[in-house]
């Protein structure tokens, strides 16, 4: 995983476990890496990582059952796309219709954009 700089890192290893979980390939109620295991794979210290569960924890999205691991909390797709999806409306659609004010975009131009990168990209063509 690469690190960017806007963001500390145990909050950027918080991101990318969640969006494995919206991807299923972290499986709800499965079983996540140790923090060992996980500081080890990713390269950094221990102490990152279980600042990353922490915040998983807080938000309820992992447990941990003590002596046994870290698990998946049933309900954590839905808190991680609750949460996900309100980021997006107060903090990324605003700065996105800024953009498109400055640049003088229609909202034509970007429902065709939008459509043809479903296309290519992810296959969803006419999704709303």
């Amino acid at each position: 995983m690469e690190f960017k700089d806007n963001k500390s890192i145990a909050l950027q290893i918080a991101d990318n476990l969640s969006e494995k979980i919206i991807e299923g390939n972290i499986q709800i109620e499965g079983r996540i890496p140790s923090v060992r295991e996980l500081a080890a794979e990713m390269g950094v210290n221990p102490n990152t990582i279980m600042r990353s569960y922490a915040e998983l924890q807080n938000k309820n999205i992992i447990s941990n059952q003590r002596g046994i691991g870290y698990f998946v909390n049933k309900d954590a797709k839905k808190i991680i796309m609750e949460g996900r999806r309100n980021e997006f409306f107060a903090h990324n659609l605003p700065e996105l219709v800024r953009q498109m004010d400055l640049l003088d975009i229609s909202y034509e131009e970007l429902k065709a954009s939008i459509h043809s990168l479903q296309n290519n990209h992810t296959g969803k063509a006419g999704a709303n």
